[in-house]
């Protein structure tokens, strides 16, 4: 097999380089070793970047998204018998958006089907070869059993945090930076109205949680959780009673609804960062390069910055002119470093620990941004999203 880029990975940040390669003429192949039906169904981010909301709609990808997007003005925060509204598009002129990582997949994936892009699902055994020759390629057995090999003029990894093309890149080449934080997040799907308009980021001394939302009528609800927890551990009942005591429910009038619980999860919080995000012919996006805690809605919007910049770049590339792909890695960086930055202010801020002396600086600064107009901004700017050259 031969093709101009061989891409790793068939989720969001895979899908959408092919789609914008495709546009100027290039020829892409995507590898993915599950299936399709379980790459669709991935439960994952949420919220859209008014950033990213631009580029899918420039790319032609907007349209089921105009019609079912949620857009929000912003966010509100709480702790204990206080709640306040962040309003973006006062602060800032840009908003965010409700639509599913699944459905942000649905579209790349139909689109993809329509221009008859080349993906080869269930694969295994991916290896990466010659990254620092102009002929690298990618090895791999078929869901039939037979080794394959992809020649390429470029490779990219967007196979996520598990997947081969990260520890491609030599241990003396690359250099990694990791905090795992000392809770998880228990994840929580329900069928049942929103109890609110925008998402409530509450800090409580039981621990932080999150009302978020994926429809009119589907709840996302996450709990702060010790590490160890076990998903069996939470019963409805016990989700449902944290949730109304963290959240509020009867503060002011307001009231949780409940509803039936079909998915719940206990989701590890840690950032890391790898670089560079270029090695020969090997170039990294999404969370192949980097992982951040889901607390600032940055994970998926940061992968797609990643490739609205390594797509043009690749482009120019295979024509001749190196310049943009030399700069990708440095590029990326500087807004991933931000976003992470952001990822890690917003957690430390919310999540709840035993020292009452941090607890006391938390409840401070969360005083500061609800009350401050620069404090807000600065959250606004960050939550809603940085321009994608950052």
């Amino acid at each position: 097999m031969r093709t101009q880029v061989a891409i790793i990975g068939a989720g969001p940040s895979g899908l959408l380089l092919s789609h914008l390669l495709a546009a100027d003429g290039i020829e892409s192949v995507v590898l993915e070793t599950r299936s399709e039906e379980y790459v669709a169904g991935r439960i994952r981010a949420g919220i859209l970047e008014q950033s990213t909301v631009d580029l899918l709609r420039a790319v032609g990808l907007g349209d089921r998204l105009d019609r079912e997007a949620d857009p929000h003005r912003g966010i509100y925060l709480q702790w204990p018998q206080e709640r306040h509204h962040l309003d973006f598009v006062d602060l800032t002129g840009r908003q965010v958006f409700v639509y599913g990582q699944t459905e942000v997949q649905k579209d790349l994936a139909a689109a993809a089907h329509a221009r008859g892009q080349q993906v080869v699902y269930e694969i295994a055994d991916t290896a990466l070869h010659d990254l620092g020759t102009d002929r690298p390629s990618v090895t791999f057995t078929d869901r039939d059993g037979a080794a394959q090999r992809l020649e390429a003029d470029v490779v990219v990894g967007c196979d996520g945090s598990f997947g081969p093309s990260r520890t491609a890149v030599p241990d003396d080449v690359r250099r990694t930076w990791e905090r795992t934080y000392d809770y998880s997040w228990l994840g929580v799907l329900a069928d049942v109205a929103p109890s609110t308009d925008e998402l409530i980021y509450a800090w409580h001394p039981d621990g932080f949680a999150l009302h978020s939302m994926r429809s009119s009528s589907v709840s996302r609800f996450y709990l702060q959780v010790p590490n160890d927890t076990a998903v069996e551990a939470w019963s409805d009942d016990r989700i449902w009673e944290a949730l109304a005591t963290r959240l509020g429910h009867g503060q002011d009038g307001w009231a949780l609804d409940t509803g039936p619980i079909t998915d719940r999860s206990v989701l590890p919080m840690r950032s890391f960062v790898q670089q560079p995000m270029r090695h020969g012919r090997l170039f990294l996006a999404g969370d192949a390069a980097h992982i951040v805690p889901p607390t600032g809605a940055k994970g998926l919007n940061l992968a797609v910055a990643d490739v609205a910049l390594l797509a043009p770049a690749l482009v120019a590339l295979l024509r001749g002119d190196p310049a943009a792909a030399d700069a990708y890695s440095d590029t990326a960086l500087r807004r991933v470093w931000r976003c992470t930055h952001f990822s890690w202010w917003m957690t430390t801020m919310l999540h709840t620990g035993a020292d009452p002396f941090d607890q006391q600086l938390q409840l401070s600064q969360l005083r500061w941004v609800t009350s401050s107009e620069a404090g807000a901004s600065g959250l606004a700017e960050n939550y809603a999203g940085l321009p994608i050259g950052f």
